[in-house]
């Protein structure tokens, strides 16, 4: 039977295996490197923990740039749109309690997302331009409001608010009496599984759980109804679209508002899990990470969220041991000497050269110093961002309406 003769869920079938055999291989190379080099934190259950606490808020963005980009419009506003969020959500929680504050994290992100719409489509204005001008506006406006707020009260100040109330974590019943035994038994792999488990089904929060179940809503509305066809349709082709009947404005317009509530509520998962108050410059770029997501998963939202996961890991070394990152920079050399034979079979001479340079530069470095300076571990995230933007440049498929305005009187 030949591959186009296949069933579509034998070949979604195979199409898996090959992506889940190198995460199986990936995962036990690590396993046997933090036995054999003493880093015990690489798959603690704290350490899974982390990844998908930083990885929260980047997927976030993600799947608002996801919603804004596959309309066809650059949102370079998403930074200003989770800083709303962080300030309105802190604000709102103090006040009124953490249903209030999430919601108004929310309200903030689809105000400032249909603020873009106003600049970009009603006005004309650049989308990059307007974008980064609404960062730069929920800057100023949050710490102005901030100093007539939260430096008036109690254990608040200009750039900081009091606590935020905590959000509910879950877990799942039995999960620690079943996997417990295993992870602290000390047997290589096994051991780890059942940690990155126990991180996975203990003290959970349902915010976090949210998140994640955002992924296969956003690819169901996108791909699979009449609402998510009209947006790709208007991304894609937007005169096309007006022609069908299909009207640009109104779909981009419900686009940014998703995706700026999206945004928002990354916002409020900053100030509620992923920390427990307001501060100022707490997004640290997170919104343009986010946008690199997108572009890493080629706007898709399945592999976007595997790049939300990957840029997570790097967010997360800041808070694990100097042997652990060494370890994974040892990961990172044996998967790019692979990467090197690999081109190399395929007579890629140039490829297998860069790769294998790095490889060797990593193993090298691992093998002699082993400890990787915490300057490099705090840059680590944006350093990924430039390189995942650098590998993917090659196979990117964006919208092809991408980025062009629309005016129904030019497509006239």
């Amino acid at each position: 039977m030949t591959a186009a003769s296949r069933p579509p869920s034998a070949a979604r079938r195979s199409g898996l295996a090959g992506p889940a055999i190198r995460v199986a291989i990936g995962f036990a190379v690590l396993s046997l490197l933090s036995g054999a080099f003493e880093a015990p934190d690489l798959f603690s259950r704290g350490g899974i923990a982390a990844t998908f606490r930083f990885s929260a808020p980047i997927l976030l963005a993600g799947l608002g740039a996801l919603w804004a980009e596959r309309s066809g419009v650059i949102n370079l506003g998403l930074e200003g749109m989770m800083i709303a969020g962080t300030w309105f959500g802190a604000w709102a929680g103090i006040e009124w309690g953490i249903g209030p504050g999430i919601v108004a994290g929310i309200g903030a992100g689809v105000a400032f997302g249909l603020g873009l719409g106003v600049l970009s489509i009603s006005f004309g204005v650049d989308q990059a331009i307007a974008g980064l001008s609404l960062g730069l506006l929920a800057a100023g406006l949050t710490r102005f409001l901030a100093s007539i707020t939260f430096a008036t009260l109690p254990g608040g100040s200009i750039t900081t608010s009091p606590p935020v109330p905590d959000i509910v974590t879950l877990s799942v019943p039995g999960a620690e009496a079943l996997l417990g035994p295993a992870d602290r038994a000390g047997i290589p792999i096994l051991s780890d599984l059942a940690a990155v488990a126990l991180g996975l089904l203990t003290d959970v929060s349902i915010l976090t759980l949210a998140v994640f179940a955002l992924v296969p809503l956003t690819w169901w509305v996108l791909w699979r109804t009449r609402l998510g066809l009209r947006i790709r349709a208007v991304g894609e082709h937007p005169v096309a679209a007006d022609s069908l009947g299909i009207r640009p404005v109104r779909y981009r317009y419900l686009a940014l508002g998703v995706s700026g509530g999206l945004a928002g509520l990354g916002g409020v998962y900053l100030v509620t899990v992923a920390s427990s108050l307001y501060r100022e410059g707490q997004t640290a770029g997170r919104g343009f990470i986010g946008l690199a997501t997108v572009i890493f998963g080629n706007w898709n939202p399945w592999s976007m969220t595997l790049g939300s996961l990957v840029f997570g890991v790097t967010d997360a070394l800041r808070t694990r041991q100097e042997a652990t990152v060494g370890v994974l920079l040892a990961g990172l050399g044996l998967l790019f000497a692979a990467v090197a034979f690999r081109r190399g079979l395929t007579r890629d001479g140039r490829g297998a050269a860069l790769f294998g340079l790095a490889a060797g530069a990593m193993l090298a470095w691992f093998w002699l110093v082993r400890i990787v300076p915490a300057e490099f571990v705090s840059f680590a995230p944006h350093l990924t961002t430039l390189l995942v933007l650098a590998y993917a440049r090659q196979r990117l498929r964006p919208p092809a309406g991408l980025g062009e305005p629309f005016r129904r009187e030019d497509a006239g």
